[in-house]
């Protein structure tokens, strides 16, 4: 199978050859879809210049060259230079025939890539902040394998540092098998809490818990065990986040700040003989050409505090230098939050002065906004406090069963309870995936839950309503057959169902997940208007009806594919 952009930027540029010469053969046409027709070339506008003739003239010489009859009706040229096309009805069907099990969609040459992201604290609660890089990091993970690269989950957990002093020193006085210390499974934040106010509160506590800091950064075995109980029972609770939201990562892609401990002094000391870091006001500090504040100060990236600690810095640093040199990648993506932008540019910038970082590998930061409240503020309680992300994903659980119970309530309970999940965490997904990452969006319920526009319930019951007509086909016999396109509704299904292979591609190659939304949701109306127009149960015409399972058929097939890319499952029934 081959998508009408591929087939025809191949024919393009045979034509550009044919018309202009061979060192034109390699031109970019630029086809893209157009509200004028199916796809509409723009090669003349480009080429105008460098020809020194008219986009106009440039076009039809290209029409004149192109060898695109078995594709495409006769090419128009229209505008200032551009080039309508309108696919065949006949090649159309031929091309959706061939879809294979993968849909149209590449393998790419392989490539290792670790991504970075969820990357909550041990012992405190995932809040709506951690939605955003979870489900877009889940969601890239997803695309990304099934375009053939090999992706490295890296959960980049917060489980070092000097709370865990406290954290311990806390874990010890309550017992470990209190039901203080198991609330850390259940809301981490109490346990949190509990010790802060305790280390705020009681000198003799706070001591302490410095102290302990001292014999866990020593490497001593007990406290190193109690530390290791902390993490089993915040992974317990990163693990029930995990399960409720659908996504991929488990115990094994932790990848947390603990295991680069032993890097960091070796990270400083290799910066320093290398001239790269230098001390100031007794912190080791990297100063980056181009990196000033204010007055024109330069602005440093401390990898050695003065009291001899160290930083986010020095920890990306070894582990940016891990991920190259170990895990041997081509490519590293970080699905973080937007504000971390200056940070990661010095942290890479500094890594390739260390030639930790070659010019070959690529890294990304994929930046992520915020979720906003009604009120255009970042989404928070009354009180002010970030809001716990388990209780939001509960909630939309919980509204969804409402509007299932609603919509069918000849439902079993079981079955009801399922599809409420399936519908209320697809909601909360697909609202976050259908803008573009680095944006802000307004969470709301209301929307995100509608059966109507773009939502991720409109795309699952139109799954839903796929499969009732294939179940009710089924029972009466029928069965999908060659495809025969003749209504303007199912050319435009079929060319649709086309799309989806470059559009995978792309959102592999840009990171934007919302370009798969938007096709998915583009698709929907595309099948939502064939069935209005093109009766496939109560059509008399055997071939015919044959023909539109064929269609059906097609589209629930790219519709599940497309949404399961995304993390987003589909319900047998709505």
């Amino acid at each position: 199978m081959t998508s009408p952009t591929v087939a025809l930027t191949e024919r393009f540029q045979q034509a550009l050859g044919k018309a202009f010469g061979d060192e034109y053969a390699d031109a970019d046409p630029v086809i893209r879809p157009s509200q004028f027709a199916d796809l509409q070339a723009n090669a003349a506008m480009a080429l105008a210049k460098r020809l020194g003739s008219k986009p106009r003239d440039v076009a039809a010489r290209i029409v004149e060259a192109l060898d695109v009859d078995d594709v495409v009706e006769a090419p128009e040229v229209t505008g200032p230079g551009f080039v309508n096309l309108r696919v065949r009805p006949e090649w159309v069907a031929s091309q959706v025939e061939q879809l294979g099990t993968r849909l149209g969609v590449p393998e790419q040459p392989r490539q290792v890539v670790p991504l970075d992201y969820s990357a909550p604290n041990v012992a405190k609660e995932m809040h709506v902040a951690h939605l955003r890089t979870t489900v877009v990091g889940d969601a890239l993970a997803r695309t990304l394998e099934h375009l053939g690269h090999e992706v490295v989950r890296q959960n980049h957990v917060g489980d070092w540092g000097t709370p865990f002093g406290m954290l311990i020193e806390h874990l010890l006085d309550v017992g470990r098998d209190s039901e203080e210390a198991h609330d850390l499974e259940a809301s981490p934040n109490r346990f949190y809490q509990a010790a802060r106010a305790k280390f705020d509160g009681d000198e003799t506590f706070a001591a302490r818990a410095r102290q302990r800091v001292v014999t866990l950064q020593a490497g001593d075995p007990d406290t190193l065990a109690l530390w290791g109980e902390l993490i089993e029972l915040s992974k317990a609770y990163f693990n029930r986040i995990y399960r409720l939201l659908d996504v991929t990562l488990t115990d094994d892609d932790l990848a947390g700040e603990s295991i680069y401990n032993d890097a960091l002094a070796g990270i400083c000391d290799e910066l320093e003989a290398a001239g790269i870091a230098t001390v100031s006001e007794g912190a080791l500090c990297v100063f980056l050409e181009g990196h000033t504040g204010r007055e024109g100060k330069p602005v440093p990236l401390i990898i050695r505090k003065s009291d001899g600690g160290y930083g986010y810095a020095t920890t990306d640093l070894a582990t940016i230098r891990h991920r190259v040199e170990d895990l041997r990648a081509d490519r590293v993506l970080y699905v973080v939050g937007a504000p971390q932008a200056l940070h990661f540019q010095m942290v890479w910038e500094t890594a390739r002065l260390a030639g930790w970082l070659p010019d070959g590998v690529e890294v990304v930061h994929v930046k992520i906004g915020n979720v906003l409240g009604p009120d255009g503020k970042i989404l928070r309680t009354r009180s002010g406090d970030p809001i716990r992300l388990m209780s939001l994903l509960e909630e939309a659980v919980e509204r969804a069963e409402g509007v299932v119970a609603e919509s069918r309530p000849d439902l079993d309970a079981e079955t009801r309870s399922h599809i409420a999940w399936q519908v209320g965490i697809g909601a909360v997904k697909y609202a976050d995936l259908s803008v573009s990452h680095d944006s802000e969006y307004t969470f709301d319920f209301e929307r995100m839950l509608s059966l109507q526009g773009n939502t991720g319930p409109y795309l699952q019951y139109a799954a839903a309503r796929i499969r009732s007509i294939l179940r009710k086909a089924a029972e009466a016999g029928h069965s999908a057959g060659p495809l025969v396109v003749g209504e303007e509704a199912e050319r435009a299904l079929g060319l649709a169902l086309l799309g989806f292979g470059d559009v995978v591609a792309a959102v592999g190659d840009t990171l934007e997940p919302h370009r798969l939304c938007g096709y998915l949701f583009d698709l929907a109306q595309a099948f939502t208007a064939f069935y209005e127009h093109c009766p496939v149960l109560k059509v008399d015409d055997d071939a015919v009806r044959a023909s539109r399972l064929t269609l059906c058929t097609r589209t629930l097939d790219v519709l599940v594919a497309g949404l399961d890319l995304l993390g987003i499952q589909t319900p047998d029934q709505m």
